[in-house]
């Protein structure tokens, strides 16, 4: 029993090897076009966000607190 459980190791280690491959090697050029969009509606989120932060130093005022 022990030499067939020697045998299977390598076994499902060439199994995982060739799932890991095929995976690994697969076609990826599906999804560039909306990830490129998605990338760009995540900028222009981000510079309106800019333009509508409040300044650092109000921000600084309204949360200092008072240490004793």
């Amino acid at each position: 029993m022990a030499s067939l459980a020697w045998l299977l190791i390598p076994l499902f280690a060439a199994v995982g090897a060739a799932i890991w491959g095929s995976w690994a090697a697969r076609d990826r050029t599906s999804g560039d076009i909306s990830e490129l969009a998605g990338y760009a509606r995540f900028r222009e989120a981000m510079g309106k966000a800019e333009q509508t932060r409040p300044t650092a130093d109000a921000h600084w005022k309204k949360d200092t607190v008072d240490t004793v």
